[in-house]
């Protein structure tokens, strides 16, 4: 495995890959990389010739009283993990080489963007979809992997790419789960003991919603109450959201019909989990 930390450099290497007709996996994140991550590195390497991940902590999709100076950093436990899971090229950019100038040019995402973590984080989606833009920019034509935990974040990214025509296609791959069905997340780090036992209630309000959904409940305001009562039982647990929405427009559909996705946040302490399940009606 490589590890690369110019842009020309990586630029280079891709290049000269797609000369030679190989297809290239890119698998953008944030470091502190789980087994979630490895997931996604694993599935682009049985689906392309050569795989590259990138490790940028974005400053841009940070607010200003986020987590970005704690945000936890393990280069080399990062690289460790990625070379296992059949990475060939880390790129491993310092903020000065993704961010030479001040940042005058933003991506912006209406619709999808605006409810729900949009809401909760106003800058959040413009610092996400800024950063994959420039990464698609270097990486160049690509299969792009994200994973599904982030579910509104994949569907400003394929927004993105739709509307501004990037030659990257975009794979969502399922959520990779604890047990006990706790998300897989580089901040579930942040928990004490005590949270990381209750944390597990976010994924149950979730499938209790999916269930009800299931059991012919049509009415999206009961849907929400019944998976907030779940999460505000739990003690540890502060509710930040709980919705159901469609799956494309993320506009909620009253009744509840066709391709739905049910999403939350949830605070533990430090900590703020989000997490998805999907349902069809």
């Amino acid at each position: 495995m490589k590890t690369i930390v110019t842009i020309a450099d990586v630029r280079r290497e891709l290049d000269g890959a797609r000369a030679e007709d190989r297809t290239v996996g890119f698998v953008p994140t944030m470091g502190y990389l789980h087994d979630g991550h490895a997931s996604l590195m694993r599935e682009a390497r049985a689906e392309t010739h050569l795989v590259v991940a990138s490790i940028f902590v974005n400053p841009l999709q940070f607010g200003p009283r986020e987590d970005l100076d704690a945000y936890p950093r393990d280069l080399e436990r990062d690289t460790a993990l990625a070379q296992a899971a059949g990475v060939d090229v880390l790129f491993v950019p310092k903020l000065a080489e993704m961010y030479p100038t001040p940042v005058l040019t933003t991506v912006s995402v209406a619709g999808v963007s605006e409810p729900l973590e949009g809401a909760a984080r106003p800058t959040h989606f413009a610092g996400v979809a800024t950063v994959v833009a420039k990464l698609f920019a270097i990486v160049g034509p690509c299969r792009a992997y994200f994973g599904a935990k982030d579910f509104q974040q994949v569907a400003v990214v394929r927004r993105m790419v739709r509307d501004l025509s990037f030659p990257v296609e975009v794979v969502a791959c399922p959520t990779l789960r604890e047990r006990d069905g706790l998300a897989m997340s580089s901040r579930n780090v942040y928990l004490t003991p005590d949270e990381r036992e209750a944390a597990p209630v976010l994924y149950t309000a979730l499938r209790a919603g999916a269930a009800a959904i299931g059991a012919g409940e049509r009415d999206p305001a009961a849907v929400r109450e019944l998976m907030a009562g779940i999460i505000d039982a739990e003690p540890l647990a502060r509710l930040d959201y709980a919705e159901v929405v469609d799956a494309d427009s993320f506009l909620v559909p009253d009744p509840l019909t066709g391709n739905l996705r049910l999403l939350a946040a949830v605070r533990f302490g430090r900590a703020r989990l989000i997490d998805n399940v999907g349902v069809t009606v």
